[in-house]
């Protein structure tokens, strides 16, 4: 049975565009025929204290028959196929695939927790979802609107509709 699933993008290394550009792809591969959207690429400042380059953003949404974990599988194998390397938390990376939706379901498995843990806060992550689902309701009864201040959208810039 298909379900909508939405993911979350993120490059800053090894021309971070292009990055994303692969991935879509990939993901397009993932996604039941025509059903994959994209935002528009954003620019954002990384989390956390590790000196690295800006981050460029986007979120994909799709139908998919793949289970939780298959999805998360198959994300992860695109993340390798690009190049990502786990070396510290909220660290430069090559290409970030986080899935960030499955359907209404709230996941709790040691590898994959779902809706994800941060996307509430994140202007990276809200921004872009409201540019393809402008209004989703998430599994918590929230509209995905009234999350996203005049701050988040300011901290962004659009790179690429």
């Amino acid at each position: 049975m298909a379900v909508q699933v939405y993911v979350a993008l993120g490059a800053n290394l090894a021309e971070p565009v292009q990055q994303l550009d692969v991935a879509v792809t990939a993901l397009n591969t993932l996604a039941l025929n025509n059903t994959l959207s994209v935002s528009a690429y954003y620019r954002s400042k990384p989390m956390g204290d590790v000196i690295q380059p800006d981050y460029v953003n986007a979120v994909a949404g799709f139908q998919t028959e793949l289970l939780p974990i298959e999805l998360l599988d198959a994300l992860q194998d695109i993340e390798q196929q690009q190049g990502r390397l786990r070396l510290e938390r909220w660290g430069p990376r090559t290409l970030d695939l986080d899935l960030l939706l499955y359907g209404a379901q709230h996941i709790n498995q040691p590898r994959l927790c779902v809706p994800h843990y941060g996307m509430k806060q994140r202007s990276f992550v809200l921004v872009p979802l409201a540019d393809i689902a402008p209004t989703l309701t998430l599994p918590c009864n929230t509209s995905l609107e009234s999350l996203i201040s005049v701050t988040m959208r300011d901290e962004l810039q659009k790179l690429i509709d």
